[in-house]
């Protein structure tokens, strides 16, 4: 005895359905464009703040400062070789949040591999590849500054490339 709850599918339904679900599936990758447009337009700038000059900076050794505000600890370096986003003559001067994106602990800089470490859940961040995440809980690379050097070579903060911990002000 055949099945009571089968359904005939003609052509003509099969074909409606088929429809149906390729305008779902456009949809659905079309908002999540509109709504990261959205995003991006929604970020709070930051202030340019001065840091520092590039003569307070010793190579390999971190200039603790804060940005974008005192409650925000942060740190210069310059690394002596280039790097990508790096900026200066040599283009070698980066700046980091010295706060781990994944639960705020207060990182450590390494000088003899050039890496942020996280005593909390060891997560790793490599500072010539721009804080990227490398090791650990961490799911998000580290805030990097973007930094400008002004014709007497002082050092200024105009923002920053992710997510400071903890802060929900960070975007609109």
């Amino acid at each position: 005895m055949p099945c009571q709850k089968m359904v005939d599918l003609g052509r003509r339904q099969f074909l409606r359905g088929g429809a149906l679900s390729a305008a779902g599936a456009a949809a659905a990758t079309v908002m999540p464009q509109q709504a990261k447009a959205r995003t991006a337009s929604a970020r709070v700038e930051y202030p340019s703040n001065r840091l520092a000059n590039i003569s307070d900076l010793t190579e390999n050794e971190p200039l603790y400062v804060a940005y974008p505000d005192d409650d925000a600890q942060g740190v210069l370096l310059k690394l002596g070789t280039p790097v990508a986003e790096g900026v200066g003559p040599g283009g070698d001067i980066v700046g980091f949040s010295m706060i781990c994106p994944h639960k705020g602990f207060p990182l450590s800089y390494s000088a003899n591999d050039r890496m942020f470490n996280c005593p909390g859940h060891y997560s790793r961040f490599d500072v010539e590849k721009g804080g990227m995440q490398t090791w650990g809980q961490a799911t998000q690379n580290l805030p990097q500054y973007i930094l400008r050097v002004d014709d007497s070579g002082e050092i200024y903060a105009e923002g920053l490339d992710e997510l400071l911990y903890g802060r929900p002000s960070n975007v609109l």
